[in-house]
């Protein structure tokens, strides 16, 4: 091996694609539902904000953000970009607790993973390019119950997407190594190629 070829091989491997996760495109409809579905139901009639309103509005944004900002770090640590997915993941998780709490404490009902309604927010997922205007008629709909509802099933999809981004994180993890592995493989191929006068 040359130190030319050595060169080719980055140490720093590509990263930073988050745009083109299913779970990232599916978090910023969450993060834009979250909003509109908080600016029409969670709100007094003098406009002041609940505060659980901040809090589901904050949740859905950690979500997301946290999915892109462990992409952008997975070049050099693996591990934080593990972390900052599981943050992404709890995040989603404590966002499905209130909006379930808000059907509840209303009275209204939850859908089962197999009602028609359920099954027809969750074909959705299947569109391509699909946006927050794939689900804006259910999300801005005048039914909190059904706004809710398809916000709780756009969540359960998101957090199996997370859930198997995690595994695959794991995984790549255990097998490969991270950036520190990578600059110990590195320093071993520089200093074996100087004694072997490669260089």
């Amino acid at each position: 091996m040359s130190y030319k070829s050595y060169k080719s091989n980055y140490l720093i491997p590509p990263h930073g694609g988050y745009k083109n996760l299913e779970s990232y495109k599916t978090a910023v409809i969450i993060s834009d539902g979250t909003y509109a579905f908080c600016d029409r139901y969670m709100t007094y009639k003098s406009n002041k904000s609940y505060r659980t309103y901040d809090q589901m509005v904050q949740a859905a944004r950690s979500g997301k953000q946290n999915i892109a900002e462990g992409s952008l770090a997975s070049g050099t640590s693996k591990k934080t970009e593990l972390k900052l997915i599981g943050v992404a993941r709890a995040s989603f998780g404590e966002l499905l607790e209130d909006f379930e709490d808000f059907l509840r404490q209303r009275g209204f009902g939850l859908w089962s993973k197999d009602s028609p309604q359920s099954q027809a927010v969750r074909r959705l997922a299947y569109r391509s390019n699909k946006s927050y205007t794939t689900y804006k008629s259910y999300i801005e709909s005048s039914d909190p119950e059904a706004a809710a509802n398809t916000l709780v099933c756009l969540i359960h999809q998101e957090n199996f997407l997370l859930d198997q981004l995690l595994r695959k994180l794991e995984k790549d993890f255990l097998e490969k190594g991270g950036f520190t592995e990578r600059l110990y493989d590195k320093r071993s191929q520089i200093r074996r190629l100087k004694k072997g006068g490669g260089v």
